[in-house]
Order: structure tokens, then sequence, then C-alpha cells
């Protein structure tokens, strides 16, 4: 299946993402507000995560196995996930735009975060684990990642009790693309 991968960074670049409804079928979505997770010493952990991340028991990894993250990403009960929306995925993975930020506990995938990246965007798509704390451990060197890339924007998309205590805050669409062009402007990269 072949996608116009410059309509789909177009859409993104705009403020939108998307999503699949629950008879599978896709649409671009985007909201009066959105949530962000902050780059900077807004960003915070809950203090036990600190003791897992000082034992060292997860080593990162960016698109090690790509096609792991997405299907945990989508393996829930209700998914936004489709099948289709896979697809794109692995597409604008191999354009180049798509990426997995994944922890690893051996040679086992313990968890990880689906995103975009457009400029100094990345865009959350989605996050998952199989091992206890591994999005979290992987959400925490995410964003020191993000950080040492001089990346701007973190796009969490929609708040949730997971995202909140990390600092997670919502704002005013005005506000949130303002900082989407901002950070299109600048030149980054995840690998």
């Amino acid at each position: 299946m072949a996608f116009d991968i410059l309509s789909l960074i177009q859409g993104y670049a705009q403020g939108y993402f998307l999503m699949a409804d629950e008879n599978d079928k896709l649409g671009w979505y985007s909201s009066n507000v959105r949530t962000v997770i902050p780059l900077d010493s807004r960003f915070r952990y809950p203090k036990s995560l600190r003791r897992v991340l000082n034992q060292e028991r997860f080593k990162v990894a960016v698109n090690r196995d790509f096609k792991s993250v997405v299907a945990g990403c989508a393996n829930r009960e209700t998914t936004w996930i489709s099948a289709e929306l896979q697809e794109i995925y692995f597409a604008l993975h191999k354009a180049g735009w798509a990426y997995s930020f994944e922890t690893w506990q051996g040679d086992e995938l313990a968890g990880g975060i689906l995103g975009i990246t457009i400029g100094g965007a990345f865009i959350g798509e989605s996050m998952f684990y199989r091992i206890p704390e591994g999005s979290k451990v992987a959400m925490v060197k995410l964003v020191e990642h993000l950080r040492s890339r001089n990346f701007l924007l973190f796009d969490a998309q929609m708040m949730n009790p997971h995202l909140e205590r990390f600092g997670a805050c919502i704002i005013e669409q005005h506000h949130y693309q303002n900082l989407l062009q901002d950070a299109l402007q600048r030149q980054c990269s995840l690998d």
C-alpha cells in the first residue's frame, strides 16, 4: 500500500494527528488544547523511578525494533492504531519520519515510545511496556535525548494521569501552534 508521505507530514506539521475510530476508519484530528511534555526544568518523574534509573537495568535504543514497538502500542483492548495506521507508521519510518525510542533489558524489548519527528518537534503517538518501568524509563531517557539534540517540542497530544506524573501540561491551541512553528524551523535528528 502506497501513502503520500509528504501529505502525511504536512498534516502533522499543521498540528493534526491521525487516529482510527471504533470502525477502524482513519481520520485527522486536532483539539482546542494540546498536551506537551516539557523539555525544560518542569519535566519531572517519581522519586521511585530515580532508583530504577540508577540501577541501570535498561539500555536504550532508537529504531532497534520499530515494528515491535508499533505492535506493542497497538496491542490494547481498545486501540486507535488500526492496521492501516500501522502501515502508515511503517511507511513514515521507511521514509525517515517515524521513530521508536526503546528500552531493553538484555535482549528483551522492555518498552517504547512511538513518534514522528519533524524539525525540532517530536510528536509522540503512543507508548507501551512489557516489563514494569520500561516505558517510564523510556520517557525519561527520551526527554534527555531530545534535550541533547536541541528539540523544542515534545507533543503528547492528549493528557492522561501517567503523563501528568512527568510534568505534562496542557496548552491552548494558539500557543501550541506557535511552539510547533518554532520547532519546525529547527533541524534536529533523533539518530
